[in-house]
């Protein structure tokens, strides 16, 4: 297992350097958010391919993690290809000046991205080289309801949001209908949702402690760079939003309050 782990991490340490170069070249940070979700496609292939005999989960993690891994990176490049560099990367830039942050922004970012990547990555390193049973049990039907939720409010969610901000009219707007009458965040409960629906793949597997990949990512959703960051921007900017909150759960699916 160990092996494996690291040369997946020589794996990704070439990628996100050849990344971090193009970015250099291009002036704009943004393209490692569209690396994201390919990333983990390219790091389960690598443990599915190369850890042995192939069986029956690790024929189905290979099709879910490729299809929540591609359909994020697809839906970020939709989304932000063509519209300059993301403001949070503006403002490092801004920051640390644009003769310092070419070479920071491969440690700051595109490093950090991949060592997290690796450290999430863990219950799908579980799964590839599990000593548990190779064939599919309750556990793993229950990953897939889970996975199969995840993904429907993930990408459900996305779909929405999309097509609301695609209408004029709702400019300065609050969506609140659909999967976001029930949730804040629903793309995010499901991109939390399906990492868990991982994590007992991982112990169907009998990888235990890997599932800490998949806390670390909820809390990097929550806490870090999703739900926190969001609900600060949008409670400055749009002042319909704190009713919003009174209303509707912040983060796991519930009944809006009357």
């Amino acid at each position: 297992m160990l092996t494996l782990f690291l040369h997946a991490c020589l794996l990704v340490l070439v990628l996100v350097t050849l990344l971090w170069v193009l970015s250099v070249f291009i002036k704009n940070v943004s393209i490692v958010d569209l690396f994201w979700g390919f990333g983990f496609v390219v790091v389960n292939a690598f443990y599915v391919l190369t850890s042995g005999e192939l069986n029956a989960r690790k024929i189905l993690m290979l099709v879910l993690v490729s299809v929540w891994g591609l359909r994020l990176s697809i839906y970020l490049a939709w989304r932000n290809l063509g519209k300059g560099e993301d403001f949070r990367y503006q403002e490092f830039r801004r920051k640390y000046g644009p003769e310092r942050y070419w070479w920071i922004s491969y440690f700051q970012t595109f490093l950090l991205q991949g060592v997290l990547m690796m450290i999430i990555s863990l219950p799908l390193l579980a799964i590839s080289s599990g000593t548990g049973s190779n064939t599919l049990g309750v556990i793993d039907f229950i990953g897939i309801f889970i996975w199969l939720t995840g993904i429907t409010f993930e990408a459900g969610g996305d779909f929405q949001l999309a097509m609301f901000k695609g209408n004029p009219k709702n400019k300065g707007q609050v969506l609140d209908t659909g999967f976001w009458k029930y949730t804040r965040h629903p793309n995010y409960f499901g991109d939390s949702a399906v990492w868990w629906a991982y994590a007992l793949f991982s112990i169907a597997a009998g990888g235990y402690w890997q599932i800490i990949g998949s806390v670390i990512m909820t809390l990097l959703i929550i806490k870090v760079s999703g739900v926190a960051l969001l609900e600060k921007t949008l409670v400055d900017t749009k002042p319909q939003y704190h009713d919003y909150i009174r209303k509707t759960s912040s983060f796991l699916p519930w009944f809006p309050k009357k």
